[in-house]
């Protein structure tokens, strides 16, 4: 778990951190050792208060990532099955 002394700057780092890796939530929240719910309510609520131009940029990246989640799904289900498959193949 990383530790920061306010929230103005957990806000920020995640929100950094989340543009320039292209972070979906769960990444983010799982890089700082927190909930994804917490994380969600930082950088969407929190950081409009805190940090405007940060918030605008993370809310374009928060779109993009819910707009391509039924992909991301879709992909995730198919490696399943592909792994499910490979073992069940192997003597």
């Amino acid at each position: 778990m990383i530790y920061f002394s306010t929230i103005t700057e957990r806000c920020e780092k995640m929100a950094q951190y989340l543009i320039e890796n292209k972070a979906t939530v769960r990444e983010t929240a799982k890089r700082f050792g927190i909930s994804k719910s917490t994380v969600h309510k930082d950088l969407t609520e929190k950081l409009y208060k805190i940090n405007l131009l940060l918030y605008n940029e993370v809310m374009k990246i928060l779109q993009t990532n819910k707009s391509e989640r039924h992909i991301r799904g879709g992909e995730a289900t198919k490696q399943k099955y592909i792994k499910k498959r490979q073992e069940n193949e192997t003597p």
